[in-house]
């Protein structure tokens, strides 16, 4: 990337909010890429400036889009309970970023789909997307360093990353059969 010169930042922040906004693209490669090319500061910041603007454009499609219809398909039950609560709401979204697992997009979408304020929701996300947006470029700087060891470390820590959340569901399903005796 660094290859594009000044259209390489550029490119990053496109092909991330891109990935974002079109659900079927992964955007775990574009932010090891990233880190790869430009290092964890910068990569971390090309990073977290395409997520923030797809996860806007994404909420901003859902809300003009399909709020509307989702309302008048469920009526007047849309926002009631906790789900109309901005606190909540704000919450759900600030945890869900740092929960790699849960996805990004629907997050997003859904959001809109949502009462949320348009400026809790963006406020919860850039919150949220800096931490795991910095081991993403971490990583991709890591694996690209030069030393063996390192990029080991990096494949370690990109596995570890990927298989926390495997193991945390099959501890709790495995608890859940326990305790209801099955």
């Amino acid at each position: 990337m660094k290859a594009a010169g000044a259209w390489g930042p550029i490119l990053i922040v496109v092909l991330m909010s891109t990935a974002i906004v079109a659900t079927p693209i992964p955007s775990a490669p574009i932010a090891l890429a990233a880190g790869a090319a430009y290092g964890h500061t910068l990569g971390t910041i090309y990073i977290v400036i395409g997520a923030e603007f797809g996860a806007l454009i994404a909420f901003g499609l859902a809300r003009f889009l399909g709020r509307d219809v989702l309302a008048r398909w469920v009526g007047g039950t849309l926002d009631t309970g906790w789900l109309g609560s901005q606190n909540v709401l704000t919450f759900t979204v600030f945890a869900s970023r740092l929960m790699p697992f849960i996805s990004f997009d629907v997050v997003s979408y859904a959001a809109g789909l949502s009462r949320l304020y348009f400026w809790r929701f963006g406020v919860a996300t850039l919150a949220g997307i800096i931490p795991a947006s910095f081991v993403l470029a971490h990583l991709g700087n890591e694996a690209v360093s030069g030393e063996p060891r390192r990029a080991a470390w990096a494949a370690v820590g990109l596995g570890a990353l990927t298989l926390t959340p495997l193991v945390i569901v099959a501890v709790r399903d495995r608890r859940r059969k326990r305790v209801s005796g099955d």
